[in-house]
């Protein structure tokens, strides 16, 4: 929004100097309406990649960067190319969302220089000769052959042959001077994908949904986030986050994808566990802080928990963990705050009771390797007993579940979040089902 406003402030100062006709030009100038993730990045690159949620704007700006491309300065002068690839998933994408759509070519080219459709050679002609062929990404082959100087790729991520279209579409990348690709799709965590990324011939640009809501139906963002929010369908479509999984993923995707659930009921317990940071500042590890609540259901074998909240926190002094710590427990009426102890516990806990004295602290002490210590966590899941609740934002919590694997951590840095999740369900479910604890009812 700070970019809109900053557009129409720039728009009211220079109206008083325009005359009626470059008024009527304004709506055709990209650069005046456009937010930054839609104006291609400076430099020298091959490939402009624009990872983007659902309704951020990717495809105007894929339609508006062919348009920068192939316009010269009058309808019939020419612009820099002249031949474009148009390439979707399927021909039906590619013509209904590329060209005939409400943000497509044909919609945001201004009447004197707009391009005509020729259904018949599925290409669009524009009035200086340049032309843009439309091809599926199912049919590789149908991009062998044909050459271009300029190419526009469409929800590459979910291309079923992505590679290998992508592939016959740089072969056929070899008009002019300097032939370019932009990219627009809501990211998937594909090899292709991320290899296409981490090229260094690849630039990107990156939007949330919430960027471009605008431009969005009234009431479209407040009933999607009810829907995904916190989910890592909501980080992928709405905030445009490749989520990565590492391979063998104690915790996979379609795990955690079962373990939501739409509302909470009465707990017997509840339990905030800490992962405190060895040390302070930017550079350091965060200080995992999760809470959780558990029910009761018949034996000890029997308890059903739901994670209530991620409130980690990370680049601050033991001081400020600690007040988020009780703050978190008294905003879950908190049965019990765990402490790991390897990392500094005796003096967490004393942080702890010197802000709260009442709070009920226990410390617990690691004695395998954090991937052994999951390994029952993600039992639990399996069995169906562990639950996240719909609307509690737990999508850095599961990035950190996708990355720990039977052969340790894969991820970057120390998964504090998932440490802190793994001594609360250890607390409430495992040591009870094993006969080391008894099960402590909120009501004793």
């Amino acid at each position: 929004m700070a970019a809109l406003r900053s557009h129409r402030a720039r728009l009211r100062a220079l109206l008083p100097h325009l005359t009626e006709a470059e008024i009527a030009a304004l709506p055709w100038l990209w650069e005046i309406w456009a937010l930054p993730h839609q104006l291609p990045p400076a430099g020298s690159w091959r490939t402009w990649v624009i990872l983007g949620g659902r309704g951020a704007g990717k495809t105007r700006a894929g339609a508006e960067w062919v348009r920068s491309l192939v316009e010269g300065p009058r309808p019939t002068d020419p612009g820099r190319c002249r031949r474009v690839a148009l390439v979707a998933e399927t021909l039906d994408q590619a013509r209904e969302v590329m060209v005939m759509g409400e943000s497509g070519l044909l919609a945001v080219s201004p009447p004197d220089r707009r391009p005509r459709w020729v259904a018949t050679r599925r290409l669009l002609e524009w009035p200086n000769g340049a032309i843009a062929q439309v091809f599926s990404a199912s049919d590789p082959e149908s991009l062998r052959g044909p050459q271009f100087d300029a190419a526009w790729a469409d929800e590459l991520a979910k291309w079923k042959k992505g590679e290998e279209a992508w592939s016959q579409l740089q072969l056929g990348l070899r008009l002019g001077e300097d032939p370019r690709a932009c990219v627009t799709t809501t990211p998937r965590s594909t090899p292709f994908l991320r290899s296409l990324l981490a090229a260094p011939s690849t630039v990107s640009t990156h939007a949330r949904t919430d960027d471009n809501r605008a431009h969005l139906a009234r009431g479209f963002l407040e009933e999607v986030r009810r829907l995904y929010g916190g989910t890592r369908l909501g980080r992928q479509e709405l905030e445009g986050l490749l989520i990565e999984e590492a391979e063998d993923a104690l915790w996979p995707s379609s795990l955690i994808e079962s373990a939501r659930c739409d509302s909470v009921p009465p707990l017997d317990r509840v339990v905030v566990a800490v992962d405190p940071a060895a040390s302070s500042g930017r550079a350091s590890d965060a200080t995992g802080i999760v809470a959780l609540g558990a029910v009761l259901r018949g034996t000890p074998r029997d308890w059903q928990a739901y994670v209530l909240e991620d409130a980690t926190i990370r680049g601050v002094s033991p001081d400020s963990w600690g007040r988020a710590v009780v703050a978190c427990a008294r905003r879950h009426e908190a049965d019990r705050v765990l402490v790991e102890a390897n990392q500094g516990g005796e003096m967490a806990t004393a942080i702890l009771k010197g802000i709260d004295p009442l709070l009920p602290v226990s410390a617990v002490h690691a004695r395998a390797t954090k991937a052994i210590r999951a390994e029952p966590a993600a039992a639990l899941y399996e069995q169906g007993r562990v639950h996240h609740p719909r609307g509690v934002d737990l999508g850095l919590l599961e990035e950190e579940m996708r990355k720990m694997t039977r052969s340790g951590w894969r991820g970057a840095g120390s998964p504090d979040r998932l440490d802190a999740l793994v001594w609360a369900l250890r607390e409430t479910l495992i040591e009870p089902a094993k006969g080391f604890a008894e099960p402590r009812l909120r009501s004793l």
